[in-house]
């Protein structure tokens, strides 16, 4: 599929492919008329013979790094790497003067993650972290009612991301002090702090419950404290039914909303006090058409590129965002 003469398809390799979305992000980009992708690179020659043996990746470029990162044509390097590689190699992307979409969640520091925002922002190069919620319909759904004050006044923001990791995933996580938590809830986080801005104070419970033989903090709970609200996310790592359960809600004194972003199909559950824009007085189940992983996030990113605008998402929401992340995680006071 082409692009239309005014908007030209926006040039893009993918360094990198360890991270579990990469196959996902390879085909959002291929299905759309927005990116031609110029090629991969994968420095791990195991993975990449892999890739090479899978028909889904039959037209698949592979590229030298250090020519994918210098070819003046290739405006967007997507990093697809193991978390302990994000800010390095996110580095390299904008050393080399290309926009940048940076896999989550990106490294366990702070002041590596800072450096690199910062430099994106002097050299004016988008950065756009991968978190999964934020394009979502129904939790932007959420967000917008109680932003027009649909909700009250909201008082309580809750969530859950659950897994059900196997050992290899575990093993993985238990790299970090938030274990699952620092793998996961960054997508709720996101939500959260657009919504309720920072928080004043966090508090973690980083537990290992399960009788898995590893020291993954696998039981997690997190608070953050507002100045008139509270915030809860919960987060598992062996839970059946795992993604179905995934849930988003806000509660305000005169209206909540329940949002199941990963049901199938996606789900929400309403109430509200008196008549708001699209809800009826009371409780209401209300369903939302499938919402494809990846598509809208691109799709606002190569507008970014093609009509040298900014993204929703600023750089200052990517700093507080990783910011409260790592302090729910351990990482940082």
């Amino acid at each position: 599929m082409l692009a239309s003469a005014a908007s030209p398809r926006v040039r893009v390799g993918m360094l990198g492919t360890g991270h579990s979305h990469f196959s996902g992000k390879y085909k959002a980009m291929l299905d759309s008329p927005d990116y031609e992708i110029v090629g991969a690179s994968e420095n791990n020659a195991a993975a990449k013979a892999a890739l090479q043996k899978d028909p889904q990746y039959s037209a698949l470029q592979w590229l030298d790094e250090d020519a994918m990162l210098h070819d003046a044509s290739i405006q967007l390097i997507v990093v697809e790497c193991r978390v302990w590689e994000a800010v390095a190699w996110g580095k390299k992307v904008i050393a080399a003067g290309k926009h940048l979409h940076l896999e989550k969640p990106a490294g366990n520091e702070w002041k590596p993650f800072k450096d690199l925002v910062e430099e994106a922002r002097r050299k004016k190069l988008l950065l756009q972290t991968g978190y999964l919620w934020r394009w979502h319909q129904g939790v932007m759904a959420a967000i917008e009612a109680a932003q027009k004050g649909w909700l009250g006044e909201v008082y309580m923001v809750r969530g859950t991301m659950n897994s059900d990791r196997d050992a290899e995933q575990r093993a993985t996580e238990a790299k970090f002090k938030g274990g699952g938590l620092f793998e996961l809830s960054g997508h709720v986080i996101d939500r959260v702090v657009e919504l309720l801005g920072r928080p004043r104070t966090v508090k973690s419970w980083l537990r290992h419950d399960t009788s898995a033989p590893d020291k993954l903090a696998d039981n997690n709970l997190a608070v953050f404290e507002f100045d008139r609200a509270l915030a809860v996310i919960t987060q598992s790592a062996k839970m059946a039914g795992s993604g179905d359960h995934r849930s988003f809600e806000i509660i305000g004194t005169d209206g909540t909303i329940l949002v199941h972003p990963e049901s199938n199909p996606p789900r929400m559950r309403v109430y509200m006090r008196k008549a708001q824009g699209p809800y009826k007085v009371g409780w209401q189940d209300l369903t939302i058409a499938p919402q494809p992983r990846f598509i809208p996030d691109f799709a606002e990113l190569a507008r970014a590129i093609q009509q040298g605008k900014a993204l929703k998402h600023s750089y200052d929401h990517e700093l507080l965002l990783h910011e409260t992340l790592l302090r729910a995680s351990g990482e940082m006071a």
